[in-house]
């Protein structure tokens, strides 16, 4: 039994089922069989075992993980009793070099037992799943089972007339330039599918549910061919060709392609869905990495990262909201984005969280500056304006040393979009270093709002006296204490006389009791007033 790999049984359990919370080995690890360990059994494992130890919360599971370690199993199942317990097994799991899935809480273990079996049932034999998986492992078996029932040599494309598969050739096969340069470049050339769009080809494929003929064409080195599309309902999904080798296709070739697209858009549709589900994992590892939830080494190995080399977090979120659709401005959003890091850094990788989005820039070189990394930020805010008519903030977390410290990363650049948010930043693009006093002063002002206990309560009375009366002296007061005591300046700033700066401020301390000549009043005064502008 050759197994099933991790990956994909995570893939097709799906996160309402299973988490995953260590892969030591990586996600290629195979899966054989399915094993329950009952609390009362002694813990024992078997290489290849999925392990549930059903019964065993929390530390409980400890004896089984250490013992499918020494068994080599490939992962073991457990049900958390409280957050607390995720790390001591994380630690545990990968000290023993086995995969550990955490199990939600609902889950009854004979259904995951089942829906586990039911999956593993479908590897056995030399015809279980390829390296390359099984979508494109079907792909190749199908094009070679095309090529023995038409006699030609197959190769099987994408709507982009990429190669997906193709079928084996002899040395007695005679290939044509066209199927010898699509093969080599994973691509059908460019001037090959000039010809063919010129001779209306492809739009012959679209509009029929048939194969089609191309005549052969020896002055460019293109033999006959018969060709189909491929498609679910309406959608196109890639494009079948049989070329003509050195006899002729089979009187059945044409009926032969028919039943072969019909197979290939199910195997099209599924490796679709596969992919959508590894980028549900790609997205599960990496918010769980930033929120610091789920270790590096999970997303490493899916990966591929190296842990140790530099990384850093850039957020953005939207400086305002309108009446657009929220859920279509972040998708409009979040693919501008994707492209314009994508351009900068090959392995950038997005994570949408709630109305902000974040960028995790692994393996950096090290020594990268902040100015670039301000560039290409700015870069996107710039785009998103432009094209979009969407206004960005964007914040740029500290480079740190390893994936083990994005978290921290994360946080600061949390922290920066919290105070733009308050409006205490200026910039639209902003490290910590650029506006550490904003940041630090937006943080102090909401630790006020939220802790009323904290206030003055003759400052708060004072902003109560203005709501009723009409009046503006707590904000002559404040534009006196930002001026330094310099009235003109303040006077200035308020559009004011300078005699009517003094009366307000003299009046606002008779009401108040407050004596803004000393130091520690003026320091609380300065703070507590500013929430009145937010």
């Amino acid at each position: 039994m050759t197994g099933l790999p991790l990956r994909q049984l995570l893939m097709s359990l799906g996160e309402p089922l299973v988490e995953l919370q260590a892969a030591p080995a990586g996600l290629d690890v195979p899966v054989r069989h399915v094993a329950i360990l009952d609390p009362e059994d002694p813990p024992a494992s078997a290489p290849g075992e999925l392990v549930l130890a059903i019964g065993a919360r929390g530390r409980a599971a400890l004896p089984a993980l250490r013992a499918a370690g020494r068994a080599r199993a490939a992962a073991v199942a457990v049900k958390l009793d409280g957050p607390g317990q995720a790390d001591a097994l994380r630690e545990a799991a990968t000290e023993a070099g086995v995969a550990l899935l955490s199990v939600r809480r609902e889950t009854r273990w004979e259904h995951l037992d089942s829906l586990a079996r039911t999956l593993l049932s479908g590897t056995d034999g030399p015809d279980g799943p390829e390296p390359g998986g099984p979508a494109t492992g079907d792909l190749f078996s199908l094009a070679q089972t095309v090529a023995v029932l038409t006699g030609g040599i197959v190769s099987i494309e994408d709507t982009s007339s990429r190669v997906l598969a193709y079928s084996r050739t002899s040395e007695t096969d005679e290939v044509d330039d066209l199927r010898r340069l699509s093969i080599l470049g994973r691509q059908g050339p460019e001037p090959y599918l000039a010809k063919l769009r010129e001779w209306g080809v492809f739009s012959h494929l679209r509009g029929s549910e048939g194969a089609i003929e191309i005549a052969a064409h020896p002055e460019l080195g293109i033999r006959r061919r018969l060709a189909i599309a491929i498609r679910s309902g309406a959608q196109p999904l890639g494009t079948i060709w049989v070329q003509e080798g050195s006899r002729p296709l089979t009187d059945t070739a044409e009926q032969a392609l028919v039943g072969a697209a019909r197979v290939a858009a199910g195997q099209l549709v599924r490796r679709r869905r596969e992919l959508s589900a590894d980028t549900r994992l790609t997205q599960t590892l990496l918010t769980g990495l930033l929120e610091g939830s789920t270790g590096p080494q999970s997303l490493a190995t899916h990966l591929g990262l190296d842990v140790r080399r530099p990384a850093t977090v850039l957020a953005y979120a939207p400086a305002a909201t309108d009446d657009r659709d929220a859920e279509l401005t972040r998708d409009e959003v979040t693919g501008l984005i994707s492209v314009h890091t994508a351009a900068r850094h090959r392995g950038a990788l997005l994570a949408p969280v709630d109305s902000r989005v974040y960028v995790l820039l692994p393996e950096l070189p090290p020594g990268v500056p902040l100015g670039t990394l301000r560039d290409w930020t700015q870069e996107t805010v710039d785009a998103a304006r432009d094209h979009l008519s969407i206004p960005l903030r964007a914040a740029i977390g500290p480079t740190v040393p390893g994936l083990a410290d994005v978290p921290a990363s994360r946080a600061q650049a949390d922290r920066i979009l919290d105070a733009m948010g308050r409006g205490g930043v200026v910039p639209d693009v902003a490290a910590l270093q650029d506006v550490q006093a904003e940041v630090l002063v937006s943080e102090v002002l909401a630790l006020l709002q939220d802790r009323p206990e904290l206030r003055d309560p003759r400052l708060t009375a004072l902003t109560a006296y203005d709501t009723r009366h009409h009046t503006r002296l707590a904000e002559s007061v404040l534009a006196y204490l930002d001026a330094l005591g310099e009235v003109r300046t303040a006077a200035d700033a308020l559009h004011i006389h300078p005699n009517t700066l003094r009366y307000r401020v003299r009046r606002a301390e008779q009401l108040t009791g407050l004596d803004l000549s000393q130091p520690r009043q003026r320091l609380l005064a300065m703070l507590q007033l500013r929430l009145s502008e937010h």
